[in-house]
């Protein structure tokens, strides 16, 4: 499935990994240990969001236009 929601990824000195977050889906996070290793795991995640809402009849989001956060 291609999901076309924004993610967003930051280094956690934290965690010491990235995070990609998707603020549309609340909740909906991953890590890992490089930039593309976050974004796969974010892409598993989304699916599995998508997939709990819909198993709980709860409505997924449609992605909106590009998001802008200060």
């Amino acid at each position: 499935m291609m999901f076309r929601y924004e993610v967003i990824l930051y280094w956690s000195e934290l965690d010491q990994a990235f995070i990609a977050e998707v603020p549309e889906l609340p909740g909906c996070a991953a890590d890992g240990n490089s930039y593309q290793e976050a974004l796969q795991n974010v892409e598993l995640v989304m699916q599995e969001w998508s997939e709990t809402a819909k198993d709980l009849g709860r409505p997924v989001p449609q992605p909106r236009p590009r998001l802008m956060y200060i």
